[in-house]
């Protein structure tokens, strides 16, 4: 008989035990910050009807770049990211829910495109979003900045120091229309800038040229990324506002703490959903990952399920593409994460497991990692080795002597000294 293959479809990614460990780590100090700053973290369905999933009628279109598929009349699709399945759920729980809301998310998303490094067809994703009825003050989208930096931060010693970097949709919708651009020339120039930083000086250049054919206005543009925004006050009222939200909210920034941020008008965001502020965070020592997090504000989240208008200011994290890349490529040492329990209990003999078991029972009890080796019938080398691969600290040796004297037989696996304790003794000092 054929065997299987064992590798997993390209585009999924398993963990060996000490990386997945590390990767849970990381994870739950992030959504730690995440709920001490008051955000509910939701478990939404991973299936979703593909009317939620797409507006588009023609699956043809979209069945490479989402997993989609039919039970009876039912077309249905793998969520490829947080923010459909929020807007419905949002939608749907008005009534339920107190605006502002915020609303947290880590769970597993689908893309149907073809993998390549860095772009996975399953993957983690955290995502946090604040919420509100009509209005939402931008005070809310500092302090969703705020939170991912933080958020980062108890990651600090695996994937280093972040920096976000701010841009303004406004401010180019503004400056669009002061430089008289038409509807096309507006999209043309927003992918253009949106790919600056891949392209360089001279094919961006290129670009606003084949775009806009009018060397003046090209002149204007290019003039954001070497000489600011600041001649462009006084042009427009549409200008000034936008330029005034832009230099307040990095005034806030700087004010609540969050020192490492910058002014970068070449990042805009979702072209289709993205309104106002926009911002995305990149890795110091790890530029070659591009963007760890990123978002921005919205100005209606539930459009299509609601007549309610809902604005709000979400971003999301990447976990995956920055931890999975960090680990395959040996930059994050697991190390510390090699070891997964405290002590392993040996026990010599059937007889003894009962009693055995008890004692690994009230270890765990105590909060302390206890993994068990039941086969009875092996040979105490065998045993000893087991403990000493996984790398325990502590073997905790079962046999008739300690069964009838109700203690155990405490082995330091690095000195090799060995002592009889009693039970609650050994719960006292392993917790120590």
């Amino acid at each position: 008989m054929d065997l299987k293959p064992t590798k997993p479809l390209s585009g999924f990614v398993e963990l060996l035990p000490a990386q997945q460990r590390c990767f849970d780590a990381c994870a739950g100090r992030m959504l730690n910050v995440l709920r001490t700053s008051g955000f509910s973290v939701l478990d939404l369905p991973a299936i979703e009807r593909a009317e939620v999933l797409t507006d588009k009628d023609n699956w043809d279109e979209i069945e490479t770049q989402m997993f989609l598929f039919q039970k009876g009349d039912t077309k249905m699709g793998l969520r490829y990211d947080g923010t459909v399945g929020l807007a419905r759920y949002v939608a749907g729980h008005l009534n339920d829910l107190t605006f502002p809301f915020r609303a947290a998310q880590f769970s597993k998303r689908y893309r149907g495109e073809r993998a390549q490094r860095g772009r996975y067809r399953e993957f983690y994703q955290m995502d946090l979003d604040i919420l509100g009825i009509n209005s939402l003050s931008t005070n809310y989208d500092a302090e969703i900045v705020l939170v991912i930096s933080r958020a980062l931060d108890t990651a600090c010693e695996f994937i280093g120091p972040a920096c976000v970097h701010v841009g303004s949709r406004p401010f180019w919708d503004a400056l669009f229309e002061y430089l008289e651009l038409s509807p096309a020339q507006k999209k043309d120039v927003f992918v253009l800038i949106d790919k600056k930083d891949k392209m360089g000086d001279e094919d961006f250049a290129e670009g606003l040229r084949d775009a806009i054919g009018n060397a003046r206005t090209e002149e204007k543009i290019k003039s954001v990324f070497t000489d600011g925004y600041a001649h462009f006050v006084g042009a427009s009222e549409p200008l000034d506002a936008a330029i005034a939200e832009l230099t307040g909210f990095m005034e806030t920034l700087r004010a609540i703490g969050v020192e490492r941020a910058e002014l970068d008008l070449s990042i805009t965001r979702g072209l289709a959903y993205y309104t106002g502020l926009v911002f995305e965070f990149k890795l110091i020592e790890h530029p070659e990952l591009g963007t760890a997090a990123g978002g921005g504000r919205y100005a209606d989240l539930a459009g299509k399920f609601s007549k309610t208008k809902i604005i709000g200011v979400g971003a999301a994290i990447g976990f995956s593409r920055i931890f999975w890349a960090l680990l395959e490529g040996g930059k994050i040492d697991v190390s510390r994460f090699a070891r997964p329990v405290t002590a392993v209990i040996l026990v010599m003999g059937n007889d003894n497991v009962a009693y055995a078991m008890r004692v690994a029972d009230e270890m765990r009890a105590a909060g302390i990692s206890t993994a068990t080796y039941l086969d009875t019938e092996r040979k105490f080398k065998n045993q000893i080795e087991f403990a000493d691969k996984i790398g325990a600290p502590f073997s905790v040796i079962i046999g008739d002597t300690e069964v009838g004297n109700n203690t155990v037989a405490l082995k330091d696996m690095t000195s090799g000294s060995q002592r009889e304790i009693a039970v609650e003794d050994l719960v006292k000092l392993l917790k120590k």
